[in-house]
């Protein structure tokens, strides 16, 4: 069946991301420990939240010494992002809204973007497969970090902290395939720069999903 390809497809192209997330989650789990979390809690929040830039973020606030609710604010400007991206795949799930909403738990960056058409619709089923191996990559690098951090220390020494920007940089490079694309990118791009000193962490990523959105909108009209 055609939803059955389309899954075994995501999961073939979800691979290789899952592998840079099972190394960024690991590093999440030593943060983690040394911010004072149990294995149990570092693993448990990596499952529910599922979000590398909101774990990160709340991360930085507590062992900044903030406390729960500017973590969870932080966490929360960060996921931001996926309201945008939410409201452009809402017409590409079948169901009332719980069920679309419970499909839409699938959503990460590198699945959302690959399971783009290029007309403004999405594959759901490449989208589901998509995410799975990152799903589970993530949760066991977690795992792994927290019960082995005092082993691995400064995870800035392995490189890691390059891995987030790269992987980003990635989706954004394979998004570039038109001129309307390009002058989304851009324009989100400085409206991201100016905001980053002027507005608290979050918000010129929010902006600048914002303005993707508009680029999705006039791309599907």
């Amino acid at each position: 069946m055609e939803h059955r390809a389309s899954f075994r497809r995501g999961l073939r192209l979800g691979l290789p991301f899952a592998a840079v997330g099972f190394f960024l989650s690991v590093s999440f789990g030593v943060l983690a420990r040394q911010a004072g979390f149990s294995v149990a809690q570092a693993s448990v929040t990596a499952m529910i939240v599922f979000a590398g830039s909101a774990q990160f973020a709340a991360l930085s606030v507590v062992t900044a010494g903030g406390g729960i609710p500017a973590a969870l604010t932080a966490g929360s400007l960060m996921n931001a992002r996926f309201l945008a991206m939410g409201i452009a795949l809402a017409p590409s799930l079948p169901g009332g809204p719980w069920r679309r909403a419970a499909q839409g738990q699938t959503v990460v960056d590198s699945s959302w973007a690959l399971a783009h058409r290029g007309d403004g619709t999405f594959d759901r089923w490449l989208l589901f497969g998509t995410t799975l191996p990152q799903y589970v990559a993530w949760t066991l690098g977690s795992v792994v970090g927290a019960v082995s951090g005092d082993l691995l220390g400064d995870t800035d020494r392995l490189g890691l902290d390059a891995i987030y920007p790269v992987f980003f940089l990635s989706l954004l490079i394979a998004e570039l395939r038109d001129r309307t694309s390009r002058l989304v990118a851009l324009t989100g791009a400085l409206v991201a720069l100016a905001l980053v000193p002027l507005a608290p962490p979050g918000i010129p990523i929010l902006a600048a999903s914002a303005v993707a959105l508009v680029g999705v909108v006039r791309r599907a009209g």
